[in-house]
């Protein structure tokens, strides 16, 4: 069974608009056109990230044993993989660096029905063409819209799994429907903050600071939570996730305890914000992180199960 672009459309998880191009492709955007104008007028490397898979799934069930898509790699900002999940297990792992730049993956799939979610590279930027499979599919029921804000880590920068990211982790136990709007090097900046004719988050999250910690002027981060209840009400709960641990010298180390201690106060103000305190959701080893920044697969498991887990417990 072939599938119709309106079918890849409602399996494509994690988008806010499509776009049909020439030979059959079809690419998927998280941001505005205005959204992205303004990062291209910032800097090329954060216009780049514009357009990576981050978040991005084709998610679906079916009791198809093959399923056949074909893709296309435009950019890479870092290599990590295409991988299948089955009923939310992880089966099959495609690495980018394996990968030519354009083809067809094929992935032999258990009996029965279940439901089969394959991510995109978090850190590139696919395309996809004709997707086949040998049964009847229907497209997953998408969960409760989720706009999830933040830097390189919540791009995906760090496992080097697409499935491994701990946003990835956290919404297989959460199961929402996320619109990850995570671009490597980013920080509190109100002017990224923009309507998005059509979408409307039922709830938003933001994972920002670890790279502006040593600012000692708040003035962003202020005019960052001004700008998000202006663009989406006082209605919508909102969880700020302050910053992880990071490999420092005591100097450095002092200096982001006093930026998280300011962000709390400044977030304190909005009565819709909860705040998760990310320096205790990853242990404080080296041997959780990529670089002692970007938590690695372990790191991103603990966090993203740690990040579930503070989510349930505040009812967030």
């Amino acid at each position: 069974m072939l599938w119709t672009t309106d079918e890849i459309k409602a399996a494509w998880r994690g988008a806010y608009s499509f776009e049909e191009k020439e030979g059959g492709w079809l690419a998927a955007y998280q941001y505005t056109k205005a959204q992205m104008a303004y990062f291209r007028q910032l800097r090329d490397f954060f216009y780049d990230r514009c357009f990576a898979s981050s978040a991005k799934t084709l998610d679906f069930t079916t009791a198809a044993k093959h399923l056949k898509v074909e893709y296309r790699i435009l950019w890479e900002g870092s290599q990590d993989s295409f991988e299948l999940a089955i009923n939310g297990q992880i089966t099959d792992i495609r690495y980018v660096k394996e990968l030519a730049k354009e083809g067809v993956l094929e992935f032999a799939l258990p009996g029965g029905d279940k439901r089969v979610t394959l991510y995109l590279p978090a850190d590139a930027t696919v395309e996809l063409g004709a997707i086949e499979t040998d049964g009847a599919m229907l497209p997953a029921k998408p969960g409760t819209p989720v706009l999830w804000l933040g830097d390189s880590i919540t791009q995906g920068y760090g496992p080097l799994r697409s499935g491994m990211t701990y946003v990835s982790v956290a919404n297989r136990q959460l199961g929402w429907d996320v619109l990850n709007l995570g671009i490597g090097g980013y920080v509190y900046d109100a002017g990224s903050v923009q309507k998005m004719s059509g979408y409307q988050p039922e709830k938003i999250v933001v994972a920002l600071g670890t790279n502006q910690y040593r600012d000692e002027d708040m003035t962003p981060v202020r005019d960052f939570y001004r700008r998000l209840t202006e663009i989406w009400g006082n209605s919508i709960p909102i969880l700020c996730v302050t910053p992880l641990w990071r490999e420092g010298t005591p100097e450095e180390q002092a200096r982001m305890k006093a930026f998280t201690k300011e962000l709390r106060e400044i977030v304190a103000a909005y009565p819709q914000v909860k705040v998760a305190d990310g320096f205790s959701l990853v242990p404080h080893l080296n041997e959780y992180f990529l670089d002692g920044l970007h938590p690695n697969p372990l790191g991103c498991e603990v966090y993203g199960r740690n990040l579930a887990k503070a989510i349930r417990e505040m009812g967030f």
